[in-house]
C-alpha cells in the first residue's frame, strides 16, 4: 500500500491493513500447515466463502506474502508463502499460543503451526 494511502505510519496499523481482517491470518495459518490449493483452503473448519478466499489470496500475492505456481493440472495453481510470508510464522505461532493459554476450548490444529 502506498504510504499516501495509509491511515498512519504506525507499523501495527500498517501490518493490520494487510493481515488484520477476519480471514487473512487463517489463510496464512493454512499455508503454514502445508495447504496449497484453493480447495484445501475451502475445506478449513472456518468455512471461508470462495469469493472472500479469492480476495484474501489475491491480497497476499499483491503484498508479496504469497506466490502462485503452476499446479498439476494446467488450469490450476498452487499457493506458497514467500520468504516475506514465512516471516509471519512467529506471529501465527504467538497468536495460537496465546489462544491456547487464554481462550477456553481452543486446541492446536492438526500438525501445529510450526
Amino acid at each position: 500500500m502506498p504510504s499516501s494511502q495509509r491511515r498512519s505510519p504506525c507499523p501495527i496499523a500498517c501490518t493490520l491493513d494487510i493481515v488484520g481482517d477476519r480471514w487473512t491470518l487463517l489463510v496464512v495459518r493454512d499455508l503454514v500447515l502445508g495447504r496449497t490449493t484453493f480447495k484445501e483452503f475451502l475445506a478449513s473448519p472456518e468455512r471461508i466463502a470462495s469469493n472472500t478466499l479469492a480476495d484474501r489470496l489475491a491480497r497476499l500475492v499483491e503484498h508479496g506474502l504469497v506466490e502462485t505456481r503452476a499446479g498439476e493440472r494446467v488450469d490450476r495453481v498452487t499457493y506458497h508463502l514467500t520468504a516475506k510470508g514465512r516471516s509471519l510464522k512467529p506471529l501465527v505461532r504467538a497468536i495460537a499460543k496465546w489462544g491456547l493459554a487464554n481462550v477456553k476450548g481452543t486446541r492446536a490444529p492438526l500438525g501445529g503451526v510450526d
